[in-house]
């Protein structure tokens, strides 16, 4: 078994408990057989996964128990206030798709977010009470457990250790936590534990003693723990204090949507993905589609002709996603038209490789919502076949930056997915139409893709991203990289990505992309842009002889873990 490490911070790993912290490594490649693997943000959090399946968990059991312990060890995007997306594959070839996806509080109104002049005010729809959707997070963890083996007294007891006995934060969190300290105490109705004198450094133990007491409700309480009870009090008397609108009957209602996974073939691959709300598993469908059109597996990666392709692509699902995506549940879902081969066809009719395609050409000049692109993924894939890919989020770096006082975590800015007005980004650039229109008790439009891919009805690869607009780019170049242009899988995820998303008009590219693609590509009309990482993929694969490879994107503190 190959493991590949990263670098060493001190803390010690016991059992299921996670005991008391003095050295843990961030393993970034591990290669293995007949084992199971977990690859998320945080290293702890993928060996609370582990932890779980040494007690006889499968990949459901360490789903749960690494989204809970990614809201101690994460608290920047892991989460309890917030919510997410879960695909599945099951040993007997049952196919999930769970949807707790935040929700608009029953007061919230289509222009709730706009001045007397009309004009939209990007700060109350990002930042604060109102920018708050009802979580969905924990409600998805008790809807999961129908396909686990554990209760979840046990799945959530690694999560309430580190939350009580503090863990050792990493460099990239300290610099986060006093990026955000000014945040925090304008958006704080009291001072909290993420709140410090002297700046965060790493090596700091972080303590979380009113996190902890929350998850001991849940666990001894289940959904009344959070949804009802104390928590819920806690978490409405700071709505109230900040004037928010969710209420106790908004949290006690809410319920998660079971869903029927998109479906579709891609090179004689079963692809299945996130479907509507989540707008990723269209794209990837369009752009997966397109580009079989024109033989990818011609080029090699990243080269001008396979890039020019791919933006191409991305830039015609991006524009349909503007204009027709929505909460199926409130406006008439348009899936099965938009990945229809006849659709497909005609999409890509405009497409020449002589220029850069206007935006304009192919859509009409709404831009879509800004999504932020601080989400978390993991992926899962355990020794009796069992696949399980989650992507959640806050959506900002500490959602609305509201910390519920008594309650120990913070609350998303969901509000800010929904198109606040027509042709006005959200945080993330993303622009959208009526469809993503605020309603009442709907679920905002999101880009989170976990996806899982079958070769011959068996888990070939386990893939999902953080990252607001880029997630489903990130998703379609790790799955060409490894079925078009057979790079290996740590190529496929650490190699330079770019990322088109129709308006803007330019494509952002990581810094070291290559300066020959990009001096081509301009003279025929391309702008590129030059930007920080792009994605952080959590990918496991597994060949059919067996071999599998787990890796973590080199571009965090991603890392795996085996069992």
């Amino acid at each position: 078994m190959k493991y590949t490490k990263l670098f060493f911070l001190l803390v010690v790993i016991s059992q299921l408990g996670l005991a008391q912290f003095t050295d843990y490594s961030i393993v970034k490649e591990i290669q293995t057989r007949n084992k199971g693997v977990v690859v998320s943000a945080h290293p702890l959090a993928s060996e609370a996964g582990t932890a779980v399946m040494k007690q006889g968990g499968n990949a459901f059991d360490a789903a749960i128990a690494v989204q809970y312990a990614l809201a101690v060890v994460y608290p920047q995007a892991g989460n309890i206030g917030g919510g997410g997306f879960l695909v599945g594959y099951t040993t007997n070839g049952k196919k999930i798709a769970l949807d707790f996806r935040e929700t608009a509080p029953k007061k919230a109104t289509r222009d709730m977010f706009l001045d007397k002049k009309g004009n939209a005010n990007t700060d109350l729809s990002q930042n604060g009470a109102l920018a708050v959707g009802i979580p969905g997070s924990v409600a998805g963890f008790y809807e999961t457990l129908q396909y686990a083996k554990l209760p979840m007294a046990k799945l959530i007891q690694p999560a309430i250790d580190l939350a009580e006995k503090g863990f050792a934060i990493t460099q990239k969190e300290a610099d986060l936590l006093n990026e955000h300290q000014a945040d925090f105490k304008k958006y704080s109705t009291s001072t909290h534990v993420f709140i410090k004198n002297t700046p965060w450094k790493q090596g700091d133990i972080l303590i979380q003693k009113d996190l902890a007491e929350t998850l001991k409700r849940i666990q001894k309480e289940g959904l009344k723990g959070f949804y009802e009870g104390k928590t819920a009090d806690l978490f409405v008397a700071e709505m109230k204090k900040l004037k928010g609108i969710i209420t106790h009957e908004d949290l006690k209602n809410y319920t998660v949507a079971t869903r029927t996974p998109l479906s579709f073939n891609y090179k004689n691959h079963e692809v299945l993905t996130m479907p509507l709300p989540s707008s990723g598993g269209i794209i990837l469908a369009q752009m997966l589609q397109m580009t079989a059109m024109e033989n990818l597996e011609k080029y090699q990666s990243n080269t001008p002709e396979a890039v020019q392709i791919m933006v191409e692509a991305e830039r015609r699902a991006f524009a349909d996603r503007a204009e027709y995506m929505g909460d199926p549940n409130f406006v008439k879902d348009p899936t099965q038209m938009l990945i229809s081969e006849s659709y497909i066809k005609k999409r890509w009719k405009s497409y020449t490789p002589d220029r850069a395609t206007p935006s304009k050409e192919v859509g009409n000049v709404i831009l879509p919502p800004q999504e932020s692109t601080q989400t978390t993924h993991l992926s899962i894939l355990d020794h009796e076949g069992n696949a399980v890919a989650v992507t959640t989020t806050l959506n900002g770096y500490y959602g609305s930056k509201v910390y519920v006082s008594g309650a120990g975590f913070f609350l998303n800015n969901e509000m800010d997915d929904f198109s606040i007005k027509p042709g006005v980004p959200n945080m993330f650039g993303a622009v959208g139409g009526e469809a993503n229109k605020i309603e009442a008790g709907k679920r905002m439009l999101s880009s989170m893709s976990p996806t899982i891919v079958l070769k011959n009805q068996r888990p070939m690869m386990v893939v999902g991203s953080p990252g607001g607009t880029t997630i489903p780019t990130s998703v379609f170049q790790s799955i060409v990289n490894i079925i078009d242009f057979k790079l290996s899988p740590n190529q496929a995820v650490n190699q330079p990505k770019f990322h088109h998303q129709w308006l803007p008009e330019y494509v952002s590219v990581e810094k070291n992309f290559p300066k020959s693609t990009l001096q081509i590509l301009e003279k025929k009309g391309y702008v590129f842009k030059e930007r920080a990482a792009i994605g952080r993929t959590e990918l496991i694969v597994k060949e059919e002889n067996g071999n599998i490879t787990a890796i973590a994107d080199g571009r965090g503190d991603d890392s795996v873990a085996v069992y």
